[in-house]
């Protein structure tokens, strides 16, 4: 039990870190454009709007899948509870690469957003 309890604290990490930085990228974006915190694409670095459009729409998605995904977890989790080990692994090792598709997949729609929203240059289209 003490085993299959970790590992349920180790995959919730992912969709609560999604939560609570979604939430405060939605509203705050990092102050200064950096290549250490934040969303940071080339699209998104061009300039101050980019920047704050980018962490706006990025924290919004990532608040909401979250979300979505920690549902995801706990409950199939609960299908594994008193399984051995090496079920348990397993099974996370599956749920955990479904949670990193729901997290590299966020990263396209803000693009496709941007480049909506914005010429190549990084100025808002008319």
């Amino acid at each position: 039990m003490g085993f299959w309890i970790f590992i349920l604290i180790m995959l919730l990490l992912l969709p609560v870190s999604m939560i609570l930085f979604g939430r405060y990228f939605k509203k705050v974006a990092p102050k200064k454009i950096n290549m250490v915190f934040g969303y940071r694409t080339t699209m998104s670095m061009k300039n101050e709007d980019t920047w704050r459009f980018a962490h706006t729409y990025f924290g919004r998605l990532w608040y909401n899948i979250g979300l979505i995904i920690l549902p995801i977890t706990v409950l199939p989790m609960l299908s594994v509870i008193g399984k051995d080990a090496d079920t348990i692994g397993n099974f996370s090792l599956i749920l955990f690469g479904v949670q990193m598709i729901f997290l590299l997949g966020a990263i396209f729609p803000t693009e496709i957003a941007l480049k909506n929203v914005f010429d190549e240059n990084g100025i808002r289209r008319k």
